[in-house]
């Protein structure tokens, strides 16, 4: 057994994290993969260099452990190396190309893939996931030209590539970026039927359903414990231009009606510079979703990403829970993953 999977163990004990042996199985793929692209010796350059995969595309169903697997493998790397969330790289991609518009000497994508390469050699996106034409027609020449530089990439989702931006405008324009993980990738499945974040040590402690006047009382009643005593400052944010205004803010716990967030024109961007501010989020009124209002639920299951990747904990009432949801058709995946994570995040844990 390789030190690294002892540790891995260990940690899992330490955590009282469930040890899994398909986790142990992932990661003995993964510390191969790492291997055969950052060891140097005559038998890697013999038998593997010349074929190397430079990427490792991890999926699986939702709360199964890709993350805190990677989180852990990524810890213990000592090679330059760069960890985003999907979404923060793709507003790091179109922010370069847009400050970089006028600049002559090149293209932005291959100004943007050098300006990467220089900071890591290692680059992991947690929770890819592809929801806009904008980034569908894009991906496909700016993972080209990162494989070309030899950057090496490691994929955490919840979905089988093929069906990555299934059902998508113009998808067959995304069909190239598919090719090119498949030829440069090792795809392997995190296959365990358990929802992690479901245990009962994770019991929902601050998700109320449904929306009602009951409900809405208790939500109120626990958010003005947590604001006792602390100012109230309504506060205003400005993202390039954009401005957001925050009605009720208490050093940093703040309220909002679900329509506040995700009933307006709000995206990615958006979301992280109010999150930046939070230290504690209530979301009032959420309802359950449908084909009507997709809209909605794809910027609802983008912010509860990026409350999940800052660890903020939140308290919520909704007309739905972890059984009975409803969905549109084309964000069922991911929104299994949302409403995961809608079980931790009010949960004892994050408290």
């Amino acid at each position: 057994m390789s030190p690294l999977i002892k540790k891995f163990l260990e940690y899992c004990r330490t955590n009282k994290y469930h040890q899994n042996k398909e986790q142990v199985a992932a990661l003995k793929l993964l510390i191969k993969f790492f291997k055969q692209n950052f060891i140097s010796n005559i038998f890697n350059i013999l038998f593997f260099k010349k074929n190397n995969k430079l990427g490792f595309y991890l999926y699986g169903e939702v709360g199964v452990g890709k993350t805190m697997l990677i989180d852990f493998l990524f810890n213990n790397l000592k090679t330059p190396k760069l960890r985003m969330h999907f979404n923060e790289f793709m507003i790091y991609f179109h922010d370069f190309r847009h400050s970089n518009k006028f600049n002559k000497k090149g293209n932005s994508i291959d100004g943007f893939v050098n300006e990467i390469k220089n900071k890591a050699k290692l680059i992991y996106l947690d929770e890819f996931q592809v929801t806009n034409i904008v980034d569908a027609m894009i991906l496909g020449k700016l993972f080209k030209i990162l494989f070309k530089e030899n950057l090496k990439i490691i994929i955490t989702t919840n979905i089988k590539l093929d069906d990555l931006y299934k059902d998508g405008l113009q998808r067959d324009q995304f069909i190239p970026f598919i090719n090119i993980i498949k030829k440069f990738s090792i795809q392997h499945e995190l296959n365990i039927k358990l929802d992690y974040r479901k245990l009962e040590r994770n019991k929902l402690e601050r998700f109320f359903f449904p929306v009602n006047d009951r409900t809405s009382f208790q939500l109120s009643q626990i958010f003005r414990q947590l604001t006792k005593d602390k100012i109230f400052t309504p506060t205003e944010i400005l993202v390039k231009g954009r401005k957001f205004k925050i009605n009720f803010f208490f050093e940093g716990v703040v309220r909002f009606h679900f329509n506040d967030l995700c009933g307006i024109n709000l995206g990615a961007e958006d979301y992280i510079a109010i999150t930046d501010i939070c230290s504690f989020i209530a979301i009032n009124n959420v309802p359950n979703f449908n084909e009507d209002n997709s809209d909605k639920q794809q910027r609802f299951i983008t912010l509860i990403d990026i409350i999940y990747e800052k660890k903020i904990p939140i308290l919520i009432n909704a007309n739905f829970n972890h059984n009975n949801f409803s969905t549109s058709k084309r964000l069922t995946v991911p929104f299994k993953r949302t409403v995961s994570r809608l079980y931790e995040l009010t949960s004892f844990k994050y408290f």
